[in-house]
């Protein structure tokens, strides 16, 4: 197991960094190619939900959520 891995992306038209595992970013890609976006459209995707939140968790966190909750949904 290994620590964080921060990569930095455009997301709406701004420059951020992101810290997830590697079986995140791994997850993050395959999720991507899955539903056919780059893997920016799909953070840019995954942030515009958060933002909508409440009280919104870091976007780290939002991904490592918006990932689990898409792991244990029945597929088909």
């Amino acid at each position: 197991m290994t620590g964080p891995v921060k990569r930095s992306m455009m997301i709406a038209g701004h420059a951020t960094s992101i810290s997830l595992e590697p079986i995140f970013w791994d997850a993050l890609r395959e999720a991507a190619e899955a539903e056919r976006l780059p893997l920016n459209a799909l953070v840019a995707r995954i942030d515009a939900e958060r933002v909508e939140a409440a009280h919104p968790p870091n976007l780290a966190s939002a991904i490592r959520v918006w990932l689990f909750e898409r792991a244990k949904a029945p597929s088909g």
